[in-house]
């Protein structure tokens, strides 16, 4: 009779008492906080680091580097805290901190200043991704939650692809001090709409008291889980050579291939490689299964990335070479991040919400330093980029391996990923 309740109680879907529409919406918005903070910045960085005196050409990549590691750490505590105090508190906190941190940037007087300004920044949009994940989770379950992160994933795509261009626009009429009050802007908007929309969605017998022995229990067996540490590990790993991309594309758009203020357009265009595997990958998971297409794709990665490096170094890297290989890479990564996640999450059904927090601090953090590392070695040439992406690639293959105890490709079990 217990086995026939929960099979019916899986098969029941949660209406969202916010209407569905919204929900989505709601879940896109507050996703696009964290892809707006850091691309559109893109365009200003020169500018930026000329302003506040960044001590090299080099160091206006920390803009970007130090919201990335501020948004990794603080997953790993905000977790908790929206499980004791509710989803609607937390984000409104967040949300609140997140406009703070638009207006000290707007106000900052040295690079230091705003370097902490941004590192705020990243702190408080990781409070809103913890929230608004929680939120859907509670609105509704099984295959109305997958619709709606799906929905919100693929309006969330656009973000990236269209906010350099955002931010170019907004260069066009006001100084880079501009971009910042567009996002203060934003996070404002979003106060008022989740103020006025968005109930509590944590009822109070569901909420967890703050006890550091519970916490720290859940966080060592994700990392004493062989699956869960690796696949975490291995995406960390690809998307460092992401933010790598992320953090020199305006040095390598503007000074390596000169594109002036077309380099949104060809941002754009490596981005929208990326949000086509999203979407594709929803209908080639079902057929081929988690783990044949993140293997596959980080074959493909290597590969590619192996081809470009030896052409790069012995006949020269041209803009269509680069714009090739980047789009592909892109393509493969888009294919790699959503199941190897999706993977590293498989066991961890019991722990869901540490284990989530986990896995976006090991694998945000991880990557930030990784991508700000090879960053940091951009020479005026693209090979630093090409290097870290085919060294990266490999290393994530080796923690596939390990994983997997040697062997790719292979269903644990009749049906899995």
């Amino acid at each position: 009779m217990d086995a026939l309740d929960n099979k019916q109680t899986e098969q029941t879907v949660v209406m969202p008492r916010i209407p569905f529409a919204e929900l989505v919406a709601i879940t896109a918005a507050l996703m696009a906080l964290n892809a707006l903070a850091i691309d559109m910045m893109l365009p200003a960085l020169g500018q930026i680091g000329d302003e506040l005196g960044a001590a090299r050409d080099n160091d206006r990549q920390l803009i970007i580097v130090v919201y990335v590691i501020g948004n990794g750490v603080a997953q790993l505590f905000f977790g908790p805290i929206v499980d004791r105090f509710g989803r609607k508190r937390v984000l409104m906190w967040a949300l609140g901190g997140y406009v703070v941190g638009s207006a000290l940037s707007i106000i900052a007087s040295s690079f230091t200043l705003l370097l902490a300004a941004r590192a705020f920044q990243g702190v408080m949009t990781a409070a809103t991704r913890v929230a608004v994940i929680a939120t859907v989770r509670d609105q509704c379950s099984g295959r109305t939650m997958a619709k709606v992160m799906s929905l919100a994933i693929t309006v969330f795509m656009a973000a990236p692809i269209l906010a350099p261009g955002f931010g170019q626009m907004v260069l066009l009429v006001a100084p880079w001090r501009g971009i910042f009050v567009v996002l203060l802007l934003y996070g404002l908007g979003l106060m008022l709409w989740m103020n006025w929309r968005l109930p509590e969605t944590l009822s109070p017998k569901d909420q967890k008291p703050l006890r550091a022995g519970p916490i720290a229990t859940s966080y060592l067996e994700f990392v004493n889980n062989r699956t869960a540490i690796g696949y975490t590990m291995a995406s960390a790993l690809c998307f460092g050579a992401l933010f790598s991309y992320i953090s020199t594309s305006e040095q390598v758009f503007l000074e390596t291939f000169n594109l002036g203020q077309r380099f949104p357009i060809a941002f754009a265009a490596i981005a929208a490689s990326l949000g086509a595997a999203t979407l594709i990958n929803t209908r080639l998971v079902s057929r081929f299964g988690m783990r044949r297409l993140s293997h596959g794709a980080i074959l493909a990665f290597i590969f590619f990335n192996v081809i470009h490096l030896t052409i790069a170094a012995a006949l020269g890297e041209t803009f269509f070479l680069f714009m090739l290989f980047m789009s592909i890479s892109f393509f493969t990564l888009g294919l790699i991040g959503p199941n190897a996640n999706a993977i590293a999450m498989e066991p961890m059904g019991h722990i869901a919400g540490a284990a989530a927090a986990a896995n976006g601090f090991a694998g945000t953090t991880i990557a930030g330093l990784l991508g700000g590392m090879i960053g940091w070695l951009y020479d005026g040439t693209t090979m630093p980029i090409i290097s870290g992406f085919t060294f990266l690639g490999m290393a994530a293959l080796g923690v596939i391996l390990w994983t997997e105890k040697g062997k790719l490709f292979e269903a644990h079990q009749p049906g899995d990923a």
